[in-house]
């Protein structure tokens, strides 16, 4: 079984070279309405005066929040090197960053009205006690505001590359493989409701949305090689998965050289009690 320690030791080295992956990865996709999953996830929290950004990575998030006057904005993440990326935001000058852990946060009881997560809290391990946590900081009635990993939409490129991928870890040894990260639990509307009520959340509302990352081939490449399961992996093996998946995935491109890709996220919103 994978320690806490060996999930955060992981997640820290691959942030390090990595510290704005998310964002890189989900920073253009666009649901059918046109707005991105940050921006869904402002939406949740509209209103909301003082907000915590838990696992706020490079700031994206954070920037998209500043744009309402007068908040109050503050973000946590295992990575110095995303944070570092946070402070050089313009937009983030008067935010409290910290370096941290969800398990344990840095700030004091009904510190905040809202709590947002972005493609972080299903990472998490010794989840239970991430929710008390969050519930601890925020005051009564606070928000709890979250985007999770739902999949591939189906029938694109998304889809393809996750059973190329899956092939090609089959195939590796243990120790070029990623530690298992997160909960189960936070997969699905009831686990979650599992996590979240006993720290005091009400039944959370749970809306899935596709999210659209077509591009060109190259294009579509760069945005789903972003996963952790390519961290350990040695040149090699990955440069022989990106020929397989350019292979596949040119055979489905539109005349223009677009290739269809989606991924489904869960957008999950709780409030305290």
């Amino acid at each position: 079984m994978t320690t806490t320690a060996a999930q955060e030791a992981f997640l820290r080295a691959f942030h390090a070279e990595h510290p704005a992956v998310t964002a890189e990865a989900f920073g253009g996709g666009r649901g059918p309405d046109g707005q991105s999953s940050y921006e869904i996830l402002c939406q949740r929290v509209a209103g909301s005066r003082r907000v915590l950004d838990l696992g706020c990575g490079d700031g994206l998030l954070l920037e998209h929040l500043a744009r309402s006057e007068g908040r109050q904005l503050a973000g946590v993440d295992l990575s110095p090197e995303s944070l570092f990326l946070a402070r050089r935001r313009p937009a983030l000058s008067g935010a409290r960053l910290e370096e941290g852990r969800a398990q344990s946060l840095p700030f004091a009881d009904d510190s905040f009205d809202a709590c947002v997560s972005h493609m972080a809290l299903m990472l998490m391990s010794d989840v239970d006690l991430v929710a008390a946590e969050i519930a601890r900081v925020l005051s009564p009635g606070g928000v709890l505001a979250c985007v999770l990993g739902g999949g591939a939409v189906g029938g694109e490129a998304y889809e393809r590359f996750v059973a190329l991928l899956r092939s090609t870890v089959a195939d590796v040894p243990a120790s070029r493989r990623v530690p298992a990260l997160g909960d189960r639990r936070t997969r699905s509307r009831d686990g979650l409701d599992a996590i979240l009520g006993p720290a005091g959340f009400t039944a959370p509302d749970w809306e899935t949305v596709p999210i659209d990352l077509s591009g060109s081939a190259d294009e579509v490449w760069d945005v789903v090689s972003r996963v952790y399961d390519l961290g350990p992996l040695d040149r090699t093996a990955v440069e022989r998965l990106r020929e397989d998946f350019l292979a596949e995935v040119t055979e489905t491109a539109s005349p223009d050289g677009r290739v269809p890709c989606a991924f489904k996220i869960h957008v999950a919103t709780a409030r305290v009690r």
